[in-house]
């Protein structure tokens, strides 16, 4: 038996379209899964016809998961998509924002909750919903570094990637029994565009990389096989963990 084998599962990738999110919907699509990938800008379109052209199953939805009045619709056009089925929901769009705490604005702090939890909660929900009337699904929300240290200009970012790593504990409790595997990913310090200052940063550079055993920085290729993990039978009894994708940087 494969255990990793995702032909006709039915995946949702929010922030899909570049980064981390891409690589993460290269790999379901990889393992046999039918996505419909989710961004905020026409780059949706662009990376589901480079997908296509491959030869895998893709689709291209665009829409703000920030509207949370909008997001119930949003997600019920991703399921037409895919013909009213899901299996797998990755929570992958996430933004940033960067100030020192002492000057970081109340419409900031509002920005990356809204985007980073509260639409992770409503997508959480929304799929949990079409899961449970199945008795199977997969949730794969994406934490942080973040979600352990506090950070450094990032107070939102961090407040965010903590509340998704409890969120996802506290629906596991709930879901758990009921055939619904909910996990988190914390990938360390990425090559992505979120971390170009850190990365153009010498000094920051510097002290990051020291600190990471494998001495490079992740990319959207290192998340793939986590991913495929969680969306597969591979993982059915693990839940509610928050597991870290970080070239070793935590054991140091």
């Amino acid at each position: 038996m494969n255990y990793f084998d995702l032909k006709g599962k039915k995946a949702i990738v929010t922030g899909g379209s570049s980064g981390l999110g891409k690589g993460m919907a290269e790999g379901l699509l990889e393992a046999g899964a039918e996505v419909v990938i989710v961004g905020v800008s026409d780059r949706c379109y662009r990376t589901s016809e480079q997908l296509k052209k491959l030869g895998y199953k893709v689709h291209a939805v665009k829409g703000d998961i920030g509207d949370r009045y909008g997001l119930e619709e949003l997600f019920n056009y991703c399921l037409d998509k895919l013909g009213g089925n899901l299996d797998i929901m990755v929570n992958s769009a996430g933004i940033q924002r960067r100030n020192k705490c002492e000057e970081f604005t109340m419409e900031d702090w509002d920005d990356v909750i809204n985007v980073n939890l509260t639409a992770t909660f409503q997508l959480c929900k929304l799929a949990g919903i079409k899961m449970l009337e199945k008795g199977s699904g997969k949730i794969i929300n994406i934490a942080s570094m973040l979600s352990f240290f506090g950070g450094y200009t990032v107070p939102a970012y961090a407040a965010s990637k903590g509340g998704v790593a409890q969120l996802t504990k506290a629906f596991s409790n709930e879901w758990a029994g009921r055939g619904i595997n909910i996990n988190a990913i914390a990938p360390g310090y990425m090559d992505t565009t979120m971390n170009t200052k850190l990365i153009n940063d010498e000094g920051r550079n510097h002290e990051i990389l020291s600190r990471i055993p494998q001495g490079r920085w992740g990319t959207s290729e290192d998340i793939k096989g986590i991913t495929i993990f969680l969306a597969s039978k591979a993982s059915d009894y693990l839940n509610g963990t928050v597991i870290p994708i970080d070239g070793g940087y935590l054991g140091r």
